[in-house]
């Protein structure tokens, strides 16, 4: 069995952590799924009002009885994000690109585990002194918003060593069994996965976007800075579009000088309201999204190569623990 001390610690059946894809991508279907099938979770938060974050873990409570996390992005913390996550007592809470510590001792001792995503070890390092429960190693792989800046081969193992006996959960460039054997024997006790779970029917996105990154490969994702309206400086790993071909012709021009900037290229309905997505908006086309698909943010990681299909999430994790299990015991032969 696919097992780690990061099972027991989480309660969770197989080391497999869904990525708490924002905006609500990953939303209870998707987090609920990945956890009813011995997996576990996590719910996307980034950006969401207190309001509409609480509506959200209700309704992912209704799904799933199961241990999940909640995933609380710190340049985008809303108020009352926190105090949302205390009063549902959800199992953990996921924190990335910032520092936890002003939240730690309350959310320790309502006796939820705190995981921090870093880009670095030092990063890792401050985390584990600041009283954290494991820590996410992410890799320049990886889609999405990317704090890394070197691989996940040499982040896990530099971050196993400095931060022990915490748990180190790898995430980046990681879309099937063999990619968990390897984390695993990089010293990770499980792995985060993203791009992975963005190709299921319960993944909040357009099918467009889901088919797009089923035929792309490794190379066709590009790391950038481009979408940043609504989160600014910060590097992101994206199917290579229509938008970011014309901003390298036009000589990557910096904020401000692009073309088109402050035009709008669609809308989707969020929560009960239309929301106009302006040029270079940090926000994907999320499920119900009308207009120029080839302009927007398409997150993805490079593990793009080896995604080959559209399927239930509960259908990945149980291909993904018998992947690895097989991979692991071709190692041990």
């Amino acid at each position: 069995m696919l097992k780690t001390p990061l099972c027991d610690l989480l309660g969770i059946e197989y080391p497999i952590l869904l990525a708490g894809m924002g905006v609500n991508i990953a939303g209870p279907e998707l987090t609920a799924a990945v956890s009813n099938a011995g997996g576990c979770g996590v719910l996307g938060s980034g950006g969401l009002p207190a309001q509409a974050m609480r509506a959200q873990i209700s309704a992912l409570q209704a799904l799933t009885d199961r241990p999940f996390g909640v995933n609380i992005i710190l340049p985008m913390l809303q108020p009352g994000q926190v105090e949302v996550a205390l009063e549902a007592k959800v199992p953990f809470v996921v924190f990335f690109w910032g520092d936890p510590s002003p939240w730690i001792p309350r959310l320790r001792e309502a006796g939820i585990k705190i995981f921090l995503q870093v880009g670095t070890v030092e990063e890792g390092i401050a985390a584990a002194a600041a009283g954290v429960d494991g820590i996410i190693a992410q890799g320049i792989e990886a889609g999405g918003h990317v704090k890394a800046e070197s691989s996940l081969s040499t982040i896990v193992p530099a971050l196993v060593d400095a931060v022990a006996p915490l748990p180190v959960i790898a995430s980046g460039g990681i879309a099937n069994g063999r990619g968990i054997a390897a984390a695993l024997a990089l010293g990770a006790q499980g792995v985060s996965l993203g791009s992975r779970f963005l190709a299921t029917p319960e993944a909040r996105v357009g099918e467009a976007y889901k088919q797009m990154l089923v035929d792309a490969r490794a190379e066709d994702t590009v790391y950038t800075s481009l979408f940043d309206v609504g989160w600014e400086n910060a590097a992101h790993r994206v199917l290579r579009n229509t938008e970011t071909a014309e901003w390298e012709r036009a000589g990557s021009p910096a904020p401000g000088a692009r073309p088109g900037e402050g035009s709008v290229i669609g809308r989707a309905e969020l929560f009960g309201t239309f929301v106009d997505f302006p040029r270079y908006a940090v926000t994907p086309p999320i499920a119900g999204f009308e207009g120029e698909l080839q302009r927007t943010a398409l997150y993805a990681g490079e593990s793009v190569r080896l995604i080959n299909d559209i399927r239930p999430a509960a259908d990945v994790v149980a291909e993904l623990v018998r992947e690895a299990g097989d991979a692991l015991r071709m190692v041990a032969r």
